[in-house]
């Protein structure tokens, strides 16, 4: 294996990754001297000391937060809902939920409007309905039943009392169709 050129940022070896296969970085060490393994293995020594006392300088800065963060009265929940607060916050300030938020408002009043449309167009149909000739001879049929049942009162009322009426009276004569046999 030739050694590598050097080629700037475009070089064409590869540096092994940690867990690469064995065989990879065999190759690398025959291609070095034994003077260039020597200044390599007392860097990696270098690095590894200096990445655990990075850790340990890490796990005390993160213990003294949770200390003052402790002094300060702050526990996980509140600051769950802080973050919660400030990533609403900040999501809202954005253009697209403005649009968003100004397109849903009108799409509410246009589907307002239109139901408020479909409501009158329900009452004048409804209206048309109870103006027919069909539902005026309906409603006179009923009225006469009534007069017939409930006695000579005069017809007054909606249509709905008319009903009512009707229903009373027919229930008053069951029951006293009952009384009758019951006694005989």
């Amino acid at each position: 294996m030739e050694p590598p050129t050097d080629q700037g940022l475009l070089r064409s070896d590869s540096i092994p990754e940690v867990g690469e296969d064995a065989a990879a970085t065999v190759g690398m060490a025959e291609t070095l001297t034994e003077e260039e393994q020597d200044e390599l293995r007392k860097e990696l020594a270098k690095v590894e000391e200096e990445i655990q006392t990075l850790s340990q300088v890490l796990a005390a800065k993160e213990k003294h937060l949770a200390e003052i963060k402790r002094k300060l009265g702050m526990n996980s929940l509140q600051e769950l809902r802080q973050n919660i607060t400030k990533s609403w916050q900040d999501v809202t300030s954005t253009t697209a939920y403005k649009k968003t938020s100004e397109t849903l408002s009108q799409a509410g009043q246009k589907a307002s409007a239109a139901f408020s449309t479909v409501g009158s167009v329900i009452t004048k149909k409804f209206e048309d309905v109870r103006n027919s000739p069909t539902f005026k001879s309906f409603e006179e049929k009923v009225e006469n039943l009534k007069s017939k049942v409930g006695g000579s009162k005069p017809a007054s009322g909606d249509f709905g009392d008319v009903l009512n009426s009707a229903a009373n009276a027919s229930a008053t004569e069951a029951i006293a169709e009952q009384t009758q046999e019951e006694t005989h």
